[in-house]
């Protein structure tokens, strides 16, 4: 591999743990001219100081590397400080910063972030050099976040990652009335009781998600160009319904959506470590 200045970031969400290295010899503004990229996702371990150990020891024992190797490392996430506490990473971060950083060095054009992981979604402001401006966040309830279609994929007998291509093949749709993601679940199966298809519901499953989100989108503001991040960019369903109730398409991550806060940490870290 060379000699390299390693940077890392620690993302540990609520249903998988991310990793990323990046090489800080070469000043770089996104993935693709950056000299070294490594990235690890795990499904998480009941602690979040558990699940930064396995992740981080899963990368380096794939590429050769060591703890010593790292130059400096930023956490974020769940248990972001005690990862801090327990000596693998130099300080942390919050997710917000994390996910405008990342999505910002994968796309300078981008000024709005929309992140959407397993248990909060969160829509964040950036200016022209990539500060944050404004952001708000939903993590008092399930209805919006990546939990609300794991639910509902579970009810419908469909695996979460095929739902969103579900309910693009739907020929029809079938509106869900409950704003809670409880009642949302009693409603669909009152729905397939009835003998509602899969696809319609899987469609108006997506679109309650993309209202939802679009809530908090209309209380931040959009400016173009958006970036969506988390777990839930996956669902291509989603998605489309986000674009259409923005009016535009969003700018792709070049990366897993899923990585992108923790490579914002690791290019934090590299800002951080590169002054120390």
């Amino acid at each position: 591999m060379g000699k390299v200045m390693l940077y890392g970031g620690i993302d540990i969400g609520s249903l998988t743990a991310q990793a990323v290295l990046i090489d800080g010899k070469r000043q770089f503004s996104s993935v693709h001219n950056s000299s070294l990229f490594l990235a690890k996702s795990i499904p998480v371990k009941p602690n979040p100081v558990d699940s930064a150990k396995a992740v981080m020891e899963e990368i380096f024992r794939e590429n050769g590397l060591e703890w010593k190797d790292l130059n400096y490392c930023i956490s974020t996430g769940y248990g972001r400080e005690k990862i801090v506490e327990e000596g693998m990473a130099n300080e942390n971060v919050s997710e917000i910063s994390c996910h405008a950083t990342g999505a910002f060095s994968l796309d300078p054009d981008v000024r709005t972030v929309i992140d959407i992981g397993g248990q909060d979604a969160k829509v964040i402001r950036i200016d022209e050099s990539g500060n944050l401006v404004n952001f708000v966040m939903n993590d008092k309830c399930a209805a919006g976040t990546g939990r609300f279609l794991e639910v509902m994929s579970r009810t419908l007998g469909v695996s979460l990652e095929d739902l969103g291509g579900v309910a693009l093949k739907a020929r029809g749709r079938v509106d869900l009335s409950a704003r809670c993601s409880i009642f949302a679940e009693t409603e669909v199966l009152h729905f397939l009781q009835r003998g509602i298809d899969v696809g319609s519901l899987a469609a108006g499953i997506c679109r309650s998600m993309a209202e939802r989100v679009m809530a908090l989108v209309r209380r931040v503001g959009v400016e173009k160009e958006v970036m969506m991040t988390g777990g839930v960019a996956k669902n291509v369903a989603v998605k489309r319904e986000l674009e259409r109730m923005i009016g535009t398409r969003m700018v792709d991550s070049k990366i897993d959506s899923q990585l992108v806060g923790a490579y914002g940490a690791a290019v934090l870290a590299m800002k951080s470590g590169r002054s120390v």
